[in-house]
C-alpha cells in the first residue's frame, strides 16, 4: 500500500496551501497582546484582593472573645 499523496487521501480537512511558519509569525502578536493582558487583569485582581482583605474589619469585640473548648467554663 503506498503512502497517501493528496490532502483527500490523508484525511484531513485543512488547507494543503497553509503554511504553518507563517500563521504562527502572523498570530504571535495576537495572542502576546493577549497573554500580558491576563498577566495584567492577574496582578490587578491580586492588588484588589489584598487590598479588600486589609480594609475588612476586624471581629466584633475581639478583645471580649474568650476562646472555650468542649465542657470548659468562660469564667475561668
Amino acid at each position: 500500500m503506498a503512502a497517501p499523496e493528496t490532502q483527500a487521501e490523508v484525511g484531513t480537512m485543512s488547507d494543503p496551501g497553509t503554511n504553518l511558519e507563517t500563521e504562527k509569525r502572523r498570530h504571535r502578536p495576537a495572542l502576546t497582546g493577549i497573554a500580558v493582558v491576563l498577566g495584567f487583569v492577574a496582578i490587578i485582581t491580586a492588588v484588589y484582593s489584598v487590598m479588600v482583605v486589609e480594609r475588612a474589619p476586624g471581629p466584633d469585640g475581639a478583645e471580649e472573645q474568650v476562646e472555650v473548648g468542649p465542657g470548659g467554663d468562660p469564667e475561668e
